[in-house]
């Protein structure tokens, strides 16, 4: 009989996280911090991180009426080789979220269209599809994909109370991209009951298998 498969995660390194964005995630970079890194372990071999974050915008979780504190999203799965599927290596990297941060109530992620993603990770996993976002913009630099708050015309933009220099969007090349789909996993009974109204029908799978294949 073949091996069962061990999963183990656990606090990992900024470096850690790092090498697993580069080498193992499309984008090739890391999510702005502050960030929550999650290594992942399979049969005691290191194959990636599960990366939360407050995410690109500060009113992420106003439409669910809680705090910027009271959650998170989702920014990266950045995995190597491996055997377990991806639903279930969210699940545990959720779980010892929760465990740490007891207070938190929903988790906000989202799947790329035009990177052929639809969320089949999160339909997987039975997150909540509440539609789309809005078509918005890619920002490109020397060949690497900047995140909308690594841009601005002044050159600079203010991050938890820090000056960042950015790089002008004249200094890219900008890409019109399609709306985002959008998935909530609540972390409480009275969380899923409030989401659960915004419920939609799961978008169709592509021709790939999303839940062996599909990174954020």
């Amino acid at each position: 009989m073949p091996e069962k498969t061990k999963l183990k995660v656990d606090w990992c390194s900024h470096d850690a996280a790092k090498y697993a964005c580069l080498h193992w995630h499309y984008s090739k970079s890391v999510p702005v911090p502050p960030l929550v890194k999650i290594g992942v372990w399979e049969n005691e071999k290191y194959i990636g991180v599960v990366i939360f974050s407050r995410g690109a915008s500060s009113n992420l979780l106003k439409p669910y009426g809680i705090e910027q504190s009271d959650g998170c999203e989702l920014t990266r799965v950045a995995l190597d080789k491996h055997t377990a599927e991806v639903s279930k290596i969210i699940k545990i990297a959720i779980i010892f979220l929760k465990k740490h941060n007891p207070g938190l109530k929903l988790i906000v992620s989202f799947a790329d269209p035009q990177y052929g993603h639809n969320g089949g990770i999160y339909q997987a996993g039975n997150w909540v599809y509440c539609g789309d976002t809005q078509p918005g913009k890619e920002y490109w630099f020397e060949n690497k994909r900047l995140h909308s708050r690594q841009v601005s015309e002044k050159g600079f933009n203010i991050q938890q109370g820090q000056v960042r220099k950015t790089i002008k969007p004249s200094q890219c090349n900008v890409i019109k991209t399609p709306g985002k789909y959008r998935y909530l996993m609540p972390l409480n009974k009275k969380m899923r009951k409030q989401i659960l109204p915004l419920s939609q029908p799961y978008p169709k799978k592509s021709n790939i298998d999303n839940n062996k294949n599909e990174k954020i």
